[in-house]
């Protein structure tokens, strides 16, 4: 046997899982091991996709690497050989037919069987037979044989029979013995009947066959080989075909394994109902109502280890080393994709590369080894391996308490710098109060009830259980008589020293942990002080950028200004006024700038210059309705919009392009691709010029498109009060004619 799977069996016996290993294998199609190779989140996908759907089970089939091996060297196959892959096969065109979803569509429907395969599965009856209907001579030969065996059975009945036999008869059944169909008679038999003695039974009687059925016997013979030269036919020349696509053939084999695998991992899951955990990269485990799988009725296990060792003390038989062994068992379990119950929405559970259980006496008469050496020995190889998950049971076992809490103090130190994880349980107080101060470590302890004198088998993070040896002696049948005396040896002065060992160590953690709240708070308020002044100094100079740009905008706009007076009433005074009447609103605009307001479902909301109402937020996305139509839109190319006009950042004006001739000539502006602000500015801005010009006939150039210039200018012109009329252009549906 190979030294991993020596390795694997090892540590699942000392889990207890062996038991529920072989309960999982029984839902496999073939014997494998239980680790799965490739990547673990893909095994994890496929076997989620395989979860939603209802699927054929797989057939039993054997391991075929040695037929593979065959196949290559050219051999020919058994008949059950080849009925072997011809079930894998098959299964897979079964499970074509299957909806399952993705990935594990693909993954199905990628694997192609070639034709020459597909033919082969054809020859073949259910029961792994070659079909007698596709080949006449192999028909002929199956019912001369079914013949010939009636008619040997009738022959063997007449003779049971017959009035010359009767006395010699030991029943009137044919008997099957060797592999022949026999008479059971008593001695003397051959005064009757002439007959070959195959056998002779315990009591003394013979098997005999009749001379008047050789023929039968030797016709059948002959019958019978002459189908097994069809059958060789047939296997040599499907070896061949076998031989041309071998590596199809290792494909489908180690495919079928794989889905083989997944499977029997959610039959078994379906069966037990339990969940499946992927690991994490973190090497945290929380366990959330957990239940080993050995354990009948158990008490379900919640515990949270974020920190690199735990140590468990507390009360003898109070549920310490099946602690250990659940928690354990959760990371194999975990690690090979086995499903287990427990509370899969609030269960985490970290990856390592290896699993150990230090947790059997190693002491032996044969090896010469006594328990601490044993256990030195096993630690010895701990400090080769890295990223590992170690359970150690009793850690003090087999040598002086005081000199073994030194040791195993500064061994775990050294041990968890390599990055390994330890579940350790003790009944050192020396040990727990030397390892109580580290941050590294999780105390918890075995509860105990004390009125009802017996175990809870629950758990409580945090502090240091008291072992109640006494209590525990006396509930497992020792007088108490003896117990009592023994409390008085011991002493109350050594009890004393124990209580105050688990409350100066509970209170030094209580301290440690309260510090180290104060110093996260304090770091966390340093942060918002750090940042708001940072807030600050940004908010400043951007205030002053703010009153440098609105001076320079209000000296442009004056100089603008002065330039119209001087121009008096002409078209390019009234063009003048325009520009510094935009740019003064610029500068209110701008001055008037404040952080916009989150938007939510149901605000009146505008996108570019449709007026619509918010219906739902998704992530960066939002979807409105704009005149009955639902839009799915940028969330950031929306804003907020209300009876007061939400101010918005100022973005550069596009230049709209527009003739004005004063001889009378048409007059056109183009609106084309402005948003609804740009383009009301701009025609208010036209006709103003238009006016100024004395036009009595102008041209607004906004196009079909989706209608919504059109309408908004439409709009706008019927409150003008300087316009006489409008119409759309006729033939040109994308002007509009103004007059004035």
């Amino acid at each position: 046997m190979p030294a991993g799977k020596t390795d694997e069996k090892t540590i699942i016996q000392k889990l207890d899982l062996d038991g529920y290993i072989g309960q999982f294998k029984q839902f496999l199609a073939r014997e494998k091991p239980v680790a799965m190779q490739g990547d673990i989140n893909q095994h994890y996908r496929y076997i989620q996709a395989l979860s939603r759907v209802q699927f054929p089970q797989p057939k039993p089939v054997e391991n075929l690497d040695n037929e593979l091996a065959r196949i290559r060297k050219q051999a020919v196959l058994g008949l059950d050989e080849i009925y072997a892959f011809v079930t894998i096969f098959s299964y897979f065109n079964i499970l074509k037919t299957v909806g399952f979803s993705e990935p594990l569509a693909s993954w199905i429907r990628d694997i192609e069987i070639p034709e020459e395969i597909m033919e082969i599965i054809g020859y073949f009856t259910e029961e792994g037979e070659i079909n007698a209907e596709r080949d006449p001579e192999l028909y002929r030969l199956e019912k001369a044989i079914r013949q010939n065996r009636s008619d040997i059975k009738e022959t063997l009945y007449k003779l049971a029979h017959s009035a010359r036999l009767r006395d010699y008869l030991v029943d009137t059944q044919v008997h099957f013995n060797g592999g022949e169909e026999t008479l059971l008679v008593r001695g003397g038999f051959n005064n009757a009947i002439k007959a070959t003695v195959v056998a002779r039974s315990s009591a003394g009687y013979f098997y005999i066959i009749p001379q008047s059925i050789s023929h039968l016997k030797e016709k059948e013979s002959a019958l019978v080989s002459g189908k097994e030269e069809i059958i060789y036919r047939y296997c040599k020349e499907i070896s061949a075909v076998f031989f041309k696509w071998e590596r199809f053939l290792g494909f489908i084999n180690k495919a079928y394994d794989r889905f083989d695998h997944y499977q029997a991992r959610v039959a078994f899951a379906r069966a037990k109902e339990y969940e499946f955990i992927l690991p994490t990269k973190s090497k945290r485990i929380r366990l959330q109502e957990f239940a080993h799988p050995a354990i009948e009725n158990p008490v379900p296990v919640t515990i949270d280890l974020n920190r690199q060792i735990m140590l468990i003390t507390g009360v003898n038989a109070g549920g310490k080393t099946m602690l250990l062994k659940s928690m354990l068992a959760a990371v194999y379990m975990s690690k090979y994709l086995l499903p287990f119950r427990c509370d899969a929405s609030r269960t985490e559970i970290g990856h390592y590369k290896s699993i150990e259980a230090v947790i059997d006496d190693p002491q032996s008469v044969k090896n010469d080894i006594s328990t601490f050496a044993g256990r030195m020995q096993e630690f010895s190889k701990l400090f080769g391996k890295e990223d590992a998950i170690v359970g150690v049971d009793e850690i003090e076992l087999g040598t002086d308490s005081d000199e073994a809490a030194s040791l195993f103090r500064v061994m775990l130190d050294e041990l968890r710098k390599k990055g390994i994880t330890f579940i350790v349980t003790t009944h050192h107080k020396r040990l727990a109060s030397l390892m109580a101060s580290d941050d590294e470590v999780e105390l918890i302890a075995a509860l105990y009830d004390e009125e009802r004198r017996v175990p809870t088998y629950t758990f409580l993070q945090g502090s240091i259980g008291k072992s109640y040896a006494f209590e525990t002696a006396q509930r497992y049948g020792i007088p108490v008589a003896i117990v009592n005396r023994a409390k008085k040896v011991y002493g109350e002065d050594k009890e004393n020293l124990n209580e105050l060992i688990e409350r100066s160590s509970a209170l030094e953690r209580e301290m440690r942990q309260k510090i180290s709240r104060i110093d996260a708070e304090l770091k966390a308020v340093e942060k918002q002080k750090q940042r708001l002044l940072d807030e600050e100094a940004k908010l400043k100079e951007q205030h002053r950028k703010a009153l440098a740009t609105l001076e320079n905008r209000y000296n442009a706009a004056t100089k603008k200004a002065r330039e119209a007076l001087k121009a008096k009433e002409s078209a390019e005074g009234r063009r003048l006024l325009n520009v510094a009447h935009q740019r003064k609103n610029i500068e209110v605009r701008e001055a008037k700038l404040k952080e916009p307001e989150p938007l939510r479902e149901g605000d009146k909301v505008k996108y570019r210059s449709h007026k619509g109402e918010l219906l739902s937020i998704r992530g960066k996305d939002a979807t409105i309705i704009v005149d009955g139509l639902k839009m799915r839109v940028p969330l950031s190319q929306l804003k907020k919009r209300g009876d007061t006009p939400q101010p918005k950042a100022v973005q550069k004006p596009k230049k709209a392009t527009h003739h004005v001739q004063k001889s009378g000539a048409a007059v056109s502006v183009k609106l084309l691709g402005m948003y609804g602000d740009e383009a009301i500015d701009t025609v208010d801005k036209f006709l103003s010029d238009a006016l100024v010009n004395n036009l009595s006939e102008v041209q607004i150039i906004h196009g079909t498109g989706g209608g919504v210039l059109a309408k908004l200018v439409t709009e706008y012109l019927k409150q003008h009060p300087k316009i006489q009329k409008f119409y759309r252009m006729p033939g040109n549906l994308g002007i509009t004619v103004v007059e004035l």
